[in-house]
């Protein structure tokens, strides 16, 4: 006969010391035995150099790790922010020694309604201090297993023709060094700019999955190459053919009919949020791979922070209802990871309208799981 615990919740009665199941097919189980196996060596010697930069702690505090002048991880609360609090390089022509480099884009002249995503770098760094670089579940640890660098932010001025400019030269020097680019925007305008600098270093097609609620693919937004238009422009470089660019979550009531026109007649597969609920989350991934990857060399990935319902991130220029759930988002970005990626942007975060840095905190958690994912799939890592 079994029993009730105070939540009313009927458990199998046992009265020897076995239990019901096997504790060792838990994942928790399994994940904290994982942990044992990862190395710790550079988070030691990150208490080295604390205390060697940093001073040793006063006499009164008992933990000697603990330097006197914050210069590594903890506190969370202190310290000036890059990305993770990984280290800042600022001689990008050492960007080649790193496999990764986290770099912002502060531009927001793009946008067509709700300015603000030039602050989305500032944002993104400053709440990923919140964040450790060790993942439970995923049992990796970014500190430990990948070289990542904070290159800081591209030089955008008041003219999008030249900041495209500016960012496709800077996104080309980094990938031209064997380094992947991670990009915090930023309006989704960079999109452009961003993938012509990955594709001038891809010796083949390149294609595009872009999760977003709008098409972005129209030529032009108020006689501008806006944040309405990347695709159209991106899919006219030679070696990125629209037939590879894949868009997941489109929909509601903020997709211009003239990028509607444009995706049909250059072939573009469109997936909507209903095709999601229709098919899965594992489905739309392999549809979407097997797409983007037809005949390509590498796949560029594209994460608008708004093709998540704007129930969970006011913070950003253009909100839509009926987007993706935060678990959908994230298990989506780390099917599309477990092949491996290129380059990676997150673009659309608008702090001023964020709440609690909610917006800001899930764009972080899909940078860092899509890296945990390639880790993990031994698609990254290794200088």
């Amino acid at each position: 006969m079994g029993f009730f615990d105070s939540h009313g919740l009927n458990y199998k009665k046992n009265n020897s010391d076995t239990t019901s199941f096997n504790r060792e097919d838990l994942h928790g189980i399994q994940a904290a035995f994982k942990e044992a196996t990862l190395p710790t060596a550079r988070g030691e010697e990150e208490i080295r150099n604390s205390l060697k930069n940093g001073l040793e702690a006063a006499e009164s505090i008992e933990d000697r790790t603990i330097s006197c002048f914050s210069r590594g991880e903890l506190p969370h609360y202190a310290g000036i922010n890059t990305f993770l609090k990984m280290p800042y390089l600022e001689d990008v022509n050492r960007v080649g020694e790193y496999d990764v480099a986290v770099m912002g884009v502060p531009f927001d002249i793009g946008t067509t309604y709700r300015s603000g995503t030039r602050f989305g770098p500032q944002a993104i760094r400053r709440i990923s201090a919140l964040y450790q670089t060790y993942n439970y579940e995923m049992g990796v640890d970014l500190r430990e297993q990948l070289k990542i660098c904070d290159v800081g932010d591209v030089f955008t001025i008041a003219n999008i023709e030249k900041s495209f400019d500016q960012i496709s030269k800077a996104v080309s020097h980094v990938m031209s060094q064997g380094t992947m680019p991670v990009i915090l925007g930023g309006d989704h305008a960079i999109g452009y700019p961003c993938l012509r600098g990955v594709a001038e270093n891809v010796d083949g097609n390149i294609g595009i999955i872009h999760l977003d609620r709008h098409a972005d693919i129209q030529e032009k937004d108020m006689d501008e190459r806006m944040h309405t238009t990347p695709w159209f422009h991106a899919t006219n470089i030679k070696n990125a053919p629209a037939v590879n660019l894949v868009q997941i979550g489109i929909g509601g009531w903020q997709v211009p009919r003239p990028g509607v026109k444009v995706a049909r007649e250059r072939g573009t597969t469109i997936m909507t949020i209903n095709d999601v609920e229709n098919l899965g989350i594992d489905k739309i991934a392999e549809m979407a791979l097997e797409v983007a990857w037809k005949g390509a060399k590498a796949v560029y990935l594209s994460f608008d922070i708004d093709s998540v319902d704007c129930g969970f991130v006011p913070g950003t220029g253009w909100p839509e209802p009926g987007g993706f759930l935060p678990r959908e988002a994230l298990k989506l970005l780390q099917l599309v990871a477990k092949e491996g990626i290129a380059a990676m942007e997150v673009v659309e975060v608008a702090p001023a309208y964020d709440i609690s840095d909610t917006t800001a905190l899930l764009a972080t958690r899909a940078v860092l799981d899509v890296l945990a994912t390639m880790v993990n799939n031994g698609k990254i890592g290794g200088k």
